[in-house]
């Protein structure tokens, strides 16, 4: 009789993942830090160290010495179905692998996960499954026109038609909160900094589709994107190409190259960056005060993933008025806002009740206003306050860095 083929396979899944699946001590202190376990009081399955054992038991299942020698054991689909859920449940930020005693890279790990799972026809979660649709066929993932990809541009923002330095705006400023892609345009202007854009030739940069462990669906779509984004960048001349998206810089930063196999014929930067450079150069006049009380969220895409915390904040700490104070868990540490990983896509419910963790953080500061540097964490930070109905403001450091400078933000 033929041995039954196995539930599973290692597909996606490196040599050294194989092995930190082993490395796992279960010594729980992932537990006592992840977001989603927290926001969900606890529910079983959700804790990073209980979906690597799970993963396991499923290897020793289908490879193990009983599996050799009896053949694989059936994993129910159901049971694969809600180990799904439970590793789409999770924003990859990354803090479990933070304070991994067995030095775990879990993000790699989750997404590695994922994506054999959707390879087996098994996720990804709700609505993630249109983003290979979205993203290929529209090129960005709110279905929206590529024509219009800088009708946002206001009359007195002056763009190159070449230049050195490109600004990469991301679907989600250019399309839904346009008023980062107005502060990041004018304060270009304002300080004399000649700056480019792809216009329709800048395609979604494909995080959505990594993230969620589609990166090989629907004609592998994040290389096809890639591919066109670095080419489009080089036909500009650039050579440095500006982000104010952290999850664009990072996936410009490290997911590019990984894809394309080589390093990007051009410097990837994050507005942050760009600026905290400028100030330390002296080049840049503030004209307005400030005077608020700010705390600041890392996003996780641009600390955890990419390491840059002190930038945002020396920017903050140098606007004329400015009052910066630290929640209590800051860079490597922070709490995720909650809208990574897909979770704000596929589980709103569950990315605002995180937010509110977030802003409850920033409550306890007494800060006038929270600050970040992502779109994504300023709309969901922004969706937890309002569901708290918390008196907070909620800005992004561009926004702040152009009414430093004086300029208008409509």
């Amino acid at each position: 009789m033929a041995k039954r083929t196995p539930s599973i396979d290692t597909k996606n899944l490196t040599a050294v993942q194989l092995m930190e699946l082993d490395s796992c001590t279960r010594c729980g202190e992932c537990v006592k830090w992840c977001p989603t376990y927290a926001a969900t009081d606890g529910k079983p399955g959700l804790a990073p160290r209980d979906k690597i054992l799970r993963w396991r038991q499923y290897m020793n299942k289908s490879y193990g010495i009983k599996a050799k020698l009896f053949g694989p054991q059936e994993i129910p689909q159901s049971e694969l179905e809600e180990f799904k859920d439970d590793v789409h449940s999770c924003t990859t930020c990354g803090i479990c692998g933070t304070v991994c005693e067995s030095g775990i890279n879990t993000v790699e790990l989750w997404e590695a996960l994922r994506a054999n799972l959707v390879k087996k026809g098994i996720g990804p979660y709700g609505k993630q499954n249109m983003f290979p649709k979205l993203i290929g066929q529209y090129h960005n993932p709110y279905l929206l026109d590529q024509k219009d990809r800088l009708a946002w541009v206001p009359d007195d923002v002056k763009i190159e038609d070449k230049s050195d330095l490109v600004y990469f705006t991301g679907c989600t400023a250019g399309y839904k909160q346009l008023t980062l892609a107005f502060a990041t345009s004018r304060v270009l202007n304002k300080l004399g900094i000649k700056f480019a854009m792809l216009g329709e030739d800048e395609w979604c940069c494909g995080s959505a589709l990594i993230r969620t462990g589609q990166a090989h669906v629907n004609g592998m779509v994040p290389l096809q994107v890639a591919k066109h984004n670095v080419e489009a960048i080089k036909k500009m001349g650039a050579k440095k190409v500006l982000f104010a998206c952290a999850g664009c810089f990072r996936t410009a930063k490290i997911d590019w190259p990984r894809l394309l196999g080589e390093e990007l014929p051009f410097e990837v930067v994050h507005i942050t960056e760009f600026l905290e450079d400028l100030i330390k150069q002296g080049k840049i006049k503030w004209e307005k005060s400030i005077d608020k009380t700010i705390t600041y969220h890392d996003p996780c895409h641009l600390g955890r993933h990419v390491g840059v915390y002190d930038a945002p904040r020396y920017v903050l700490s140098h606007i004329p008025g400015v009052k910066f104070v630290e929640m209590d868990r800051i860079k490597e540490f922070q709490r995720c806002c909650g809208a990574g990983g897909g979770v704000k896509a596929g589980i709103p419910d569950l990315a605002e009740g995180i937010a509110q963790s977030r802003v409850k953080d920033a409550l306890e500061t007494k800060a006038d206003l929270l600050s970040s540097a992502c779109p994504f964490c300023k709309r969901n930070l922004m969706d937890g306050r309002d569901s708290m109905k918390a008196d907070i403001d909620v800005e992004d450091i561009i926004e702040l860095v152009a009414q430093a400078l004086g300029l208008k933000l409509d």
